[in-house]
């Protein structure tokens, strides 16, 4: 049993954990209990300890709690005994003791995860699914239906298993039946099933409603079902395809992105998706030894594979909502329906948690998917060993939606390393570098993204980012499980004032007429590159004089702190010639938050006062989708902007 000398180490080293809860004594009551029921619950956990009497100080930069004490230990030792004893379908006999750390009592509750039959342990008022609790990441939280899967390791209940009424085989397609006869035949030609007829097939692969033998369940209807079958009885069950242009999503999407909805059976769809994505992949070149290789390379197609079986397989076929694969510029993002059954510490490691079991079967034995939850670890393998930043993946309960995040780019050419200079001051370790790669791309990183990325530790990520929060590389925001990583002023500067001669090295060698503005050296980074225009057919730099000094004067930090995250993100991966409709609609996201003065944009956007009047507020303001704050007065001295409803 550890020490309340050893967790209150661990809190501040780590901050509260999947298996160290910090409480005041104030908070003994209905909080604990669902502390110790998830700890009693989670699979693999062993063991919990709540430590009593600490508590952790808000405004701290770093993870720090402090010691306050407990005043009276025997009675609360004895609500927690009779509680635990009382309030549960199963009796629970924690560990509590009673220690002095300095100079105060703090009381040390150790939980023992229960075997498998006494699971799962509930509040006896609430019942199942909701009574019940388990530990993700440091929150306690509500069980669901799926997880009752997990508790009961029942196959015979798999959701797949569902019934669909109004069914038969004649909703089968006899192409996916013909392709999983021949993928099973490439895997074992001696196999037993190959033999049978598609109805006995159907039969053995648990396809057909139990007590049934002509109507198909869901697993039947999914895998081998026509298109007009599954829109008939589940029109929501299918699969988007979305191509969105830039690196952030749009706020009026009908208007901004091409879309491929896919049903029908998904033996077949899995092959038509890679076919779709494959096909619209941008194609790049391999760094080695600082020499550009000539043979050109993209995302491996073996992990593409892994990506969408493993979505097809494990989203909630219970959610009825499409799977969406969104293709992003840089990124390929899979939103799926469903949470993760496996813990997201335990993601890559061998084992495996399936919803669909019979899905799940199928994909296995054709060689579709990875057996005994290998997938993930291939997926890393494989973008690694192509020199690209490995799959990240995120999974929340709250909305019950699994990401699985894909960045494309990342081949470390020539403009990345020299972007990667910029910080050598800071001594940053390889995957530190990488995670500035990914939140210049993506806009933020948590600490789970970095330890998937780094496959480390959550100790040696937190030490990581923390050194980087620091440097002012990284700014901290939210609190708990919602912590999460964006860019600090340092790092923000280099997307806002990125290299001149980077960026138009190019053109400087052009043969041109007189332009319009004379510039022979790089500007200063306070001088901007507003336009970019074609006189007598040479290009011709508009330059102004960039920030006023007003804008320069303004705290950039607190007004980018205002924004939503989407629209954070949204200005920090700006293009330094950034189209015009782009840029119109982030000043009108903007100027929806508040009233925003000249200055204050400028500030948030790294434009000049001439420039953004001129290009965009003027028109703005003529077609009325932004009015002025004080409209009886334009030349108020404290104009603003805002959106016009």
């Amino acid at each position: 049993m550890k020490s309340a000398a050893e967790l209150f180490e661990q809190l501040n080293a780590l901050d509260e954990t999947p298996w160290i809860e910090a409480k005041l004594s104030s908070e003994v009551g209905k909080s604990l209990m669902e502390s110790i029921n998830s700890f009693s619950n989670e699979p693999g956990l062993i063991e919990g300890y709540i430590l009593i009497g600490v508590t952790g100080m808000q405004e701290s930069l770093f993870p720090e709690y402090q010691i306050v004490g407990v005043d009276n230990p025997d009675k609360i030792q004895q609500e927690i005994a009779t509680q635990c004893a009382t309030l549960f379908n199963v009796p629970i006999r924690p560990t509590i003791s009673v220690e002095s750390l300095q100079g105060k009592n703090v009381i040390v509750v150790r939980v023992k995860e229960l075997d498998q039959a006494q699971k799962p342990v509930f509040f006896k008022k609430q019942g199942l699914p909701s009574g019940a609790f388990r530990r993700i990441g440091p929150t306690d939280m509500h069980c669901t239906e799926d997880d009752m899967q997990i508790f009961y390791n029942n196959p015979g209940k798999s959701y797949d298993q569902t019934p669909v009424s109004g069914t038969s085989i004649k909703d089968i397609d006899p192409i996916a039946l013909s392709r999983y006869r021949t993928l099973r035949e490439k895997v074992m030609p001696t196999a037993e099933e190959l033999s049978y007829s598609d109805e006995e097939l159907l039969a053995a692969l648990g396809c057909l409603s139990n007590g049934n033998d002509v109507e198909l369940n869901l697993a039947g209807l999914l895998l081998f079902g026509t298109s007009s079958a599954q829109r008939r009885t589940f029109p929501m069950l299918r699969v988007d395809y979305i191509r969105v242009p830039g690196n952030v999503w749009v706020q009026n999407p009908e208007s901004r992105f091409s879309s491929i909805d896919l049903r029908g059976p998904l033996l077949l769809n899995v092959y038509k998706l890679i076919d779709a994505i494959n096909t619209d992949l941008p194609k790049g070149f391999l760094m080695d030894k600082n020499q550009v290789q000539a043979q050109s390379t993209g995302l491996p197609i073996l992990a593409l594979r892994e990506a969408i079986v493993n979505a097809l397989m494990h989203r909630s076929y219970r959610e009825h909502k499409p799977t969406q694969i969104i293709r992003y510029d840089n990124r390929i993002e899979i939103i799926n329906p469903g949470f993760s059954l496996k813990s997201e510490d335990k993601l890559g490691l061998p084992g495996s948690e399936t919803r669909n079991s019979f899905i799940a079967a199928v994909f296995h034995e054709t060689n579709l998917a990875e057996t005994k939850g290998s997938g993930i670890r291939a997926m890393r393998r494989l973008m690694v060993d192509a020199k690209l930043a490995p799959p990240t993946f995120e999974s929340s309960r709250e909305d019950n939606e699994f990401t699985a995040r894909l960045l494309l780019h990342h081949f470390l050419d020539k403009k990345d390393l020299l972007w990667l200079k910029r910080f050598d001051e800071h001594n940053l370790n390889d995957s530190q570098k990488q995670a500035l790669i990914f939140v210049r791309e993506v806009g933020a990183i948590d600490n789970l993204t970095y330890r998937q990325m780094a496959d480390c530790d959550s100790l040696k990520a937190t030490s990581d980012l923390r050194a980087m929060r620091k440097s002012h590389l990284l700014t901290l925001f939210g609190k708990g499980k919602g912590t999460y990583y964006k860019a600090g002023d340092v790092l923000a500067n280099t997307f806002l004032q990125s290299s001149f001669q980077d960026e138009y090295s190019d053109l400087s060698t052009e043969p041109s007429t007189e332009p319009k503005v004379v510039s022979t050296e790089p500007p200063l980074l306070s001088t901007e590159v507003n336009n970019i225009d074609v006189v007598d057919g040479q290009v011709v730099l508009i330059i102004d004089e960039g920030l006023s000094t007003e804008a320069k004067e303004i705290n950039r930090k607190s007004l980018m702190e205002e924004l939503p995250f989407r629209l954070q993100g949204k200005i920090f991966q700006m293009k330094e010639r950034e189209s015009f409709e782009i840029l119109e609609e982030i000043i009108l996201d903007i100027c929806s938050v508040r009233p925003y003065r000249l200055a204050e944009l400028g500030s948030i956007l790294g434009k000049g006062d001439n420039y953004l009047s001129r290009k965009y507020l003027k028109p703005l303001v003529e077609s009325e989708k932004l009015k002025f704050l004080h409209s009886d007065m334009i030349n108020h001295p404290y104009q603003a902007y805002e959106r016009k409803v």
